[in-house]
C-alpha cells in the first residue's frame, strides 16, 4: 500500500487497546496506545507506524514488570502521508506502549463549537479516519490492509457522551465519567472512529437505535425507523449481519459526507432529515457497507470500487426491497447521469474503476466512478447470469473473503472461477477487465431508464410551451427524486421570468429539503437567479457536506462577480468546515 509507511510484509498490528482523554479546552486528545502485533519474520527489527501531526511523549515496554523505554526515531515526511514512526522492537516480543497528544489541527478530527450544535451550549467531537486520516489521533499502521480488534476507555474534562464504532450500551449510568468500548471483530483502521457531544439514545429496534443531540432525536427515530427492514433485507439478500448491534450518529452539519460506514455506528448527516423519509436510502447504502467495505475491505485505496460500487449496487437491492422498484429506478437514473456529467471533467486514469493513486492522495479515488461504473459493472452482470444466479455468487463471495482485505485481481481470480466458468460463454473475463481497467462507460452498460421521469419530460415541456401550468401537474405527489430530476433538467436559456415564476409557486430558494435546494441553487447560479443568493449563502454557511456544497462553489467561480460573491461566503464559512471539505474547497478557489 504505497499510502502508507508500514512494514506489514514483516509485522503486523492484531490489537490496539486504547486511553483516550479528550480535552475540548484545548482540542486535544492525550492518548495512550498499547499495541499488540504478530511477526511475519522473525529477523524483523523495527515496527514501523503511520504518524501525522502528532507529538509522541514516550515509547515504551514491559521488561521483568518494569517499564522500560524504547528506542524510536521519525523517517521519511510527506504532506499526504504524514511521518514515519520506527519503532525498534524489544528483544523479547510483548506489547509496545505509545503516550502521545494529537494536534488542535488533527486532519481526522472535527472539534466543533457549541454555537455550531443544535443545542448550542456543548461542543462536540467527531473522527473522520477514511481515507488515510486515522494516522493524525492514533499512531498505527494506517493502511486497509491490517485489520485489528480494539479496545478503548475514554474519558472527557465535559460532562459529555461519547461514542466508538464499537459496542455502545444504550443504558449507561448518569454522570458516567469513563467509556469503554470492545470492537471484537477485526477491522480496518479507518474504520476506528469517535464521536463525543451532548447525546441522547432512543432504540428503533432490538438491535438499532438513533444517537443525537436532543433536538433532533425525535426528528431522526422518526425518519430511520425503517432501519431494521433494511437490516432484515440485506440478510435475506447476502447473509447474516455480523457485527450484533447498527446505531446511527446524527452529526452536526460540518460533517463531510452523507454517512461514514464506522461498524456498529454509522455516522449519518442531518441534510439526509428531509421530514418524509424520501432520503433514506444513504442509510441502506451505509447499511451495505456492513457486507461491502466492512466484512470484505478494498486491500488499498486504489481498489475503491470493491467497496464502493458492491455497496451501491447492494443499497439499490434493499430500497427495491424496502421502498420499491420505482424509488430504485429512480435514484439509478439520477446517479447514472450525475456521473455522465462528471465524466468529462475527470483525467482518464480516474474514469477506470482500478486506480493509478501512487503519488496521489487518496481522497482523489472518490468520484461517481467506483460508486456508479461499480455498481453498473454489477447491474450488467446481474443481467447477463440472472438474479439468482449472481445473487449466489455474492453470497459466496462474502462468505469467501470475510473478515479480510482483498485486491481488484483477487476479486477478477474468484469471480473467473466461481461464475465466468462455472457458466461459460455468458461473459468473458476481456470484456470484465474492461469495465475495470479501461476509462468510461463501457458499450455493454445498461443504461437506467424510468417512465416516471419520461412522464416529468412531457410535464416540463407543456409547461415551456405555455399548454399547462405549473399547477396542473401533480407535484404534491411527488418524491424527492423526482423533484431533483425536474429542476436538473430545466434548460438552459429559461429566462428569470420562469424562474421567479418556480420559485413563487414552490418556494424552492426556502426548501428544507437539503438535496433539492441544492440542485435549485445550482440552476439559481447557472441562470443568476439573485433572490435565490441570500438562502444560498445561509445553506453554504450551515452544511458542511462536500456533495452539496462543491458542486455549488465550482459553478460560482465560473464568472468574476460570483467568484468575489463565493469567496466572502467561504471565509465566513470555512472554519465551520471539516478538513476534508477545507481542503477540496481551497483548491476550487486556488485554480
Amino acid at each position: 500500500d504505497y499510502h502508507s509507511y508500514a512494514n506489514i510484509d514483516e509485522v503486523v498490528i492484531t490489537h490496539l487497546n486504547l486511553r483516550l482523554k479528550l480535552n475540548f479546552d484545548n482540542n486535544i486528545i492525550h492518548g495512550f496506545n498499547t499495541i499488540i502485533y504478530n511477526k511475519k519474520k522473525e529477523s524483523v527489527k523495527q515496527l514501523i507506524l503511520d504518524t501525522k501531526d502528532l507529538t509522541i511523549i514516550n515509547v515504551s515496554h514491559m521488561k521483568n514488570h518494569t517499564v522500560v523505554p524504547l528506542t524510536w526515531h521519525y523517517g521519511r515526511k510527506d504532506k499526504i502521508l504524514g511521518q514515519e514512526m520506527i519503532i525498534d522492537l524489544p528483544e523479547k516480543d510483548g506489547p509496545i506502549y505509545i503516550e502521545y497528544l494529537t494536534s488542535p489541527d488533527a486532519t481526522g478530527l472535527q472539534w466543533v463549537a457549541p454555537e455550531q450544535t443544535l443545542g448550542k451550549r456543548y461542543p462536540f467531537l467527531y473522527s473522520q479516519s477514511e481515507a488515510i486520516q486515522a494516522r493524525s489521533w492514533i499512531p498505527l499502521q494506517d493502511t486497509p490492509q491490517v485489520r485489528q480488534t480494539y479496545r478503548a476507555s475514554v474519558t472527557s474534562n465535559r460532562n459529555i457522551t461519547v461514542t466508538m464504532s464499537a459496542f455502545n450500551p444504550p443504558r449507561r449510568p448518569k454522570h458516567i465519567k469513563k467509556y469503554i468500548f470492545k470492537m471484537p471483530q477485526p477491522i480496518p483502521s479507518y474504520l476506528i472512529a469517535i464521536a463525543a457531544g451532548k447525546l441522547k439514545y432512543k432504540a428503533i429496534s432490538p438491535r438499532s437505535g438513533v444517537w443525537a443531540e436532543k433536538e433532533i432525536l425525535d426528528k431522526a427515530a422518526y425518519e430511520f425507523e425503517d432501519t431494521e427492514k433494511m437490516i432484515q433485507a440485506g440478510e435475506e439478500l447476502y447473509g447474516k449481519y455480523e457485527w450484533e448491534t447498527y446505531d446511527l450518529l446524527i452529526l452536526p452539519p460540518s460533517f463531510p459526507f452523507g454517512g461514514m460506514e464506522n461498524p456498529r455506528l454509522s455516522f449519518i448527516t442531518p441534510t439526509s432529515i428531509a421530514g418524509d423519509k424520501s432520503l433514506t436510502s444513504l442509510i441502506a447504502h451505509e447499511l451495505a457497507h456492513s457486507w461491502s467495505g466492512n466484512l470484505v475491505t478494498n486491500a488499498s485505496w486504489r481498489d475503491l470500487w470493491l467497496n464502493e460500487g458492491f455497496t451501491t449496487y447492494f443499497e439499490s437491492r434493499i430500497t427495491e426491497k424496502v421502498n420499491g422498484k420505482a424509488i430504485k429506478d429512480m435514484e439509478a437514473v439520477l446517479a447514472y447521469q450525475d456521473l455522465v456529467n462528471e465524466l468529462p471533467t475527470l483525467p482518464k486514469k480516474y474514469q477506470s474503476l482500478a486506480l493509478g493513486l501512487k503519488g496521489k492522495d487518496p481522497d482523489d479515488a472518490f468520484s461517481n466512478v467506483p460508486y456508479t461504473k461499480g455498481r453498473m459493472m454489477l447491474d450488467w452482470l446481474e443481467l447477463k447470469f440472472g438474479r439468482k444466479k449472481f445473487d449466489e455468487f455474492i453470497n459466496s463471495y462474502f462468505k469467501h473473503f470475510a473478515f479480510q482485505s482483498i485486491t481488484t485481481e483477487q476479486f477478477l481470480d474468484y469471480l473467473e472461477k466461481n461464475l465466468l466458468d462455472k457458466y461459460p460463454n455468458t461473459v468473458s473475463l476481456k470484456q470484465v477487465k474492461q469495465w475495470i481497467y479501461k476509462p468510461g462507460i463501457p458499450k455493454t452498460a445498461i443504461i437506467p431508464h424510468t417512465d416516471i421521469f419520461a412522464t416529468i419530460d412531457k410535464q416540463l415541456k407543456q409547461w415551456l410551451d405555455n399548454t399547462i401550468s405549473l399547477a396542473d401537474i401533480p407535484t404534491k405527489s411527488w418524491a424527492t427524486q423526482q423533484w431533483l430530476y425536474f429542476i436538473n433538467h430545466l434548460p438552459k436559456n429559461l429566462d428569470k421570468k420562469r424562474m421567479y415564476e418556480l420559485d413563487k409557486s414552490f418556494d424552492l430558494s426556502h426548501s428544507s429539503n437539503t438535496e433539492i435546494a441544492h440542485v435549485w441553487y445550482l440552476q439559481s447560479i447557472k441562470h443568476d437567479y439573485r433572490p435565490a443568493f441570500s438562502e444560498m449563502e445561509k445553506y453554504l454557511i450551515h452544511i458542511g457536506r462536500r456533495k452539496l456544497i462543491r458542486p455549488l462553489y465550482e459553478e460560482l467561480v465560473k464568472t468574476p462577480e460570483n467568484k468575489a460573491w463565493a469567496k466572502k461566503v467561504y471565509q465566513k464559512a470555512r472554519k465551520y468546515y471539516q478538513n476534508l471539505a477545507r481542503v477540496t474547497m481551497d483548491k476550487i478557489f486556488s485554480k
